[in-house]
């Protein structure tokens, strides 16, 4: 199996371990759309890539050089194959995760919790300054 792409390589053993084959994959390089002016509109930078068992498409556009975009769309279309065959346990998946729990409002009983840390910590600060050292 390889690649038109020097994938790194943990995207590599991904890849195996998926059972993802280059030669089920349709490549296109298609001009982009956005910012960028005249270097967007006149070159075919961005990259898109379907899977055809799948069906699952992936397109970079985020850098200028169409190399780096090409090895992108192919790290992005392995993270989103593996997020459709192993769903919740996938790489993507647990970061979306990651970032929905971070973003979350604390529990009323664990904000009072800080809370109260923080305001005895504060008045441990505050009995120092009252009292000096001589």
């Amino acid at each position: 199996m390889e690649f038109p792409v020097d994938l790194p390589a943990d995207a590599l053993a991904k890849a195996h371990e998926l059972g993802i084959k280059a030669i089920d994959v349709e490549e296109w390089f298609i001009r982009g759309s956005g910012h960028g002016g005249q270097k967007v509109n006149k070159t075919s930078s961005t990259v898109q890539l379907k899977h055809q068992p799948t069906g699952i498409e992936a397109r970079s556009q985020r850098f200028r050089e169409q190399s780096k975009n090409r090895l992108d769309a192919w790290k992005l279309l392995i993270l989103k194959i593996e997020e459709k065959v192993k769903g919740v346990e996938s790489e993507l998946a647990r970061e979306r995760y990651k970032i929905k729990k971070q973003k979350q409002r604390r529990s009323r009983r664990s904000k009072e919790n800080m809370l109260s840390d923080k305001h005895h910590r504060a008045s441990v600060k505050e009995e120092r300054q009252s009292h000096p050292f001589i």
